[in-house]
């Protein structure tokens, strides 16, 4: 049924009907006048709902009792009301069809089933996605907000001059036989500097010399709550101290960082205390850390500083080997899972580096520390606030090439202006 007048028409019809039967045994005047009175009734009810002209069946129904057609007047009445009420229903399907195929539509350009924030380093937005909505398995649409600019960029270091046109707003390239800087750009500015901090998480877990065999568990504790980054570290899983270690330096994970910094004698205090000893120890005036994971801003050092820190690590073994490790493969109690290096370098055969640690957190942008051979000299290399993913390896590669090309710099050392 269709709904509307049409469908009513035999209930309310312009061909005039005839008498009833009962009517027929009455004087003719009288049986006009009452089936009149009748009619007029029944049209007078029925005149809302409106009339079909030249319904077939209208002779038929008039020849009924006017009872009868009272009542099914009436009927017909009820009918239309749920006639338009189930025009309205199947109107308002007919339009959530719509809206659910638009949100489908919009939705699909770019939403992911977990709530995440993928940062676009390119575009210079992020993209916050959330969970799928529960009703009819809608995904909703992805909300864009600004990123979040680094701290070089608020100061202006990108608009430093730079012969070697390097991505990084921060540099600094040394000669550590002959204590001369090769090359420098920004090296005394203070900035956050991410996970380049675990490298002194590990100096100060070793100093300590604590069995590196005992087992540590993963715990509540160690979830990061300053930015709520995943990890493969699940609570409740039992590593070795050894492991965890390597999978700070290597992985630079974050969960393992701060169950050593857990598990030092005193606690997380003592241990970020014992942090800031060593790092004044060393001659790292301007060098802050307030957590061991890196994944506080108010970790903050300098190029300089760093380059002392990288020198430092190098005295030690195990840092060496575990920050330049490939992968690990570690078994959580649950299953067996591998872990790779951050960073792309190590598995290239054209490089010999000695020591390695990468960092990023959206103030920081993308950092990289490393000590390698080139031409036969070791040199240390200190890249912060790199814009772009792989922009920090490309730098690297820039150095190394700018350092083949000067031979006699590198040997002579001597000392270049800040860029």
């Amino acid at each position: 049924m269709t709904g509307g007048n049409e469908g009513n028409g035999r209930q309310a019809s312009a061909v005039q009907p005839g008498p009833g039967p009962a009517a027929r045994n009455r004087p003719a005047r009288a049986g006009r006048w009452l089936t009149t009175l009748l009619l007029a009734s029944v049209f007078a009810w029925a005149a809302p709902v409106g009339a079909a002209a030249g319904s077939p069946s209208a002779s038929a129904d008039a020849k009924k009792p006017a009872g009868n057609q009272v009542a099914k007047a009436r009927a017909g009445g009820k009918k239309v009301a749920r006639s338009s009420h189930s025009g309205k229903k199947a109107a308002k399907r007919k339009d959530s069809g719509k809206k659910v195929a638009a949100r489908k539509k919009s939705s699909s350009a770019g939403t992911s089933r977990v709530r995440s924030a993928k940062v676009s380093s390119r575009a210079g937005v992020r993209k916050v996605s959330t969970r799928k909505a529960r009703k009819g398995g809608v995904a909703r649409p992805t909300r864009t907000v600004a990123a979040r600019p680094t701290m070089g960029k608020v100061f202006g270091l990108h608009d430093a001059e730079d012969p070697l046109s390097l991505r990084s707003s921060v540099a600094l390239v040394m000669n550590p036989r002959r204590d001369r800087v090769l090359y420098e750009k920004n090296s005394g500015q203070v900035l956050p500097i991410a996970s380049i901090t675990k490298l002194m998480t590990a100096m100060v877990t070793i100093d300590a010399d604590l069995p590196m065999r005992e087992m540590i568990e993963i715990t509540r504790e160690d979830i990061d709550r300053e930015r709520g980054s995943s990890s493969r570290l699940a609570v409740r899983t039992r590593l070795s101290r050894a492991e965890l270690l390597q999978l700070a330096l290597m992985s630079s994970e974050n969960r393992a960082a701060h169950a050593l910094g857990r598990t030092y004698p005193g606690g997380l205090t003592r241990f970020v205390s014992a942090m800031n000893a060593k790092a004044k120890m060393l001659g790292m005036f301007d060098t802050q850390f307030v957590e061991p994971t890196g994944l506080s801003s108010a970790n903050v050092s300098t190029a300089q500083d760093l380059a002392r820190l990288v020198l430092a690590s190098t005295e030690y073994g195990r840092i060496r080997e575990d920050s330049t490790r490939a992968s690990l493969r570690v078994d959580t109690g649950y299953r067996q899972l591998t872990f790779r290096t951050t960073n792309s370098l190590i598995n290239r055969k054209d490089w010999e580096i000695g020591l390695q640690k990468t960092g990023f957190i959206s103030e920081a942008g993308r950092c990289l520390v490393m000590q390698v051979r080139m031409d036969g000299e070791p040199i240390v290399i200190v890249l912060l606030d790199s814009s772009g993913r792989y922009s920090r390896f490309a730098d690297a590669r820039r150095i190394r090439r700018w350092v083949e090309k000067n031979t006699d710099t590198v040997h002579a050392a001597a000392a270049m202006p800040a860029g």
